[in-house]
């Protein structure tokens, strides 16, 4: 259970910064256009790319175990950078979201946005499959609860966000709601960064 909660909490950690397909998932959401569909591409594309982290990695680190501390080090200064800029934005631009009047836009078209948004994204590259599929590997012979554990972060977090988008549109209508988002989420990294660079 401890390995399975690691997993979901820096899962979750990692796509709660605001980005591109956040923005859009919530959007969707707000407008209430084809929200099962949205959260489950984006649900489904993590657990491919946290599947293929944690196995692959792993095999790679037996065979280079010089790699993880690489990584540990690397992982350490990407999320201290990701608290910094998360820092950054709460300080200094205002997030104010609402719900455009746009026209229904057709599934496939939606579909094809949402996937644009997921995999051209290379930090999406960097959070799934080097940074969880490294850390993934303190937690052998387990890593796969540690797999499972992220990728339910991941459902969790885009349906709720999706499905309950149309609770907080008065909320996000808000600067400083994004602006407390961006504060907590610069925390959990910062925090998750010291705990990298202590386990070295």
């Amino acid at each position: 259970m401890t390995t399975y909660l690691a997993g979901f909490s820096l899962g979750l950690s990692l796509i709660l910064a605001i980005g591109s397909q956040n923005a859009f998932v919530l959007k969707q959401g707000l407008k209430r256009q084809h929200v099962f569909v949205v959260c489950l591409v984006c649900a489904l594309s993590d657990a491919i790319l946290i599947s293929l982290g944690v196995g692959g990695f792993g095999a790679l680190v037996k065979q280079f175990p010089q790699i993880e501390t690489f990584a540990r080090y690397g992982g350490a200064l990407f999320l201290t950078i990701y608290a910094l800029l998360s820092f950054k934005s709460a300080l200094t631009t205002d997030h104010a979201l609402k719900a455009s009047e746009q026209s229904q836009s057709s599934l496939p078209k939606t579909v094809a946005i949402c996937l644009a948004f997921t995999w051209l994204n290379p930090h999406v590259y960097l959070d799934t499959v080097v940074l969880l599929g490294s850390i993934s590997t303190q937690y052998q012979p387990q890593q796969h609860l540690f797999a499972l554990g992220a990728v339910s972060a991941s459902f969790v977090f885009f349906f709720s966000l999706g499905f309950g988008a149309r609770l907080l549109a008065p909320v996000f209508d808000k600067p400083k709601a994004w602006k407390f988002l961006e504060l907590f989420v610069g925390v959990v990294m910062a925090l998750i960064a010291l705990s990298l660079l202590r386990v070295i």
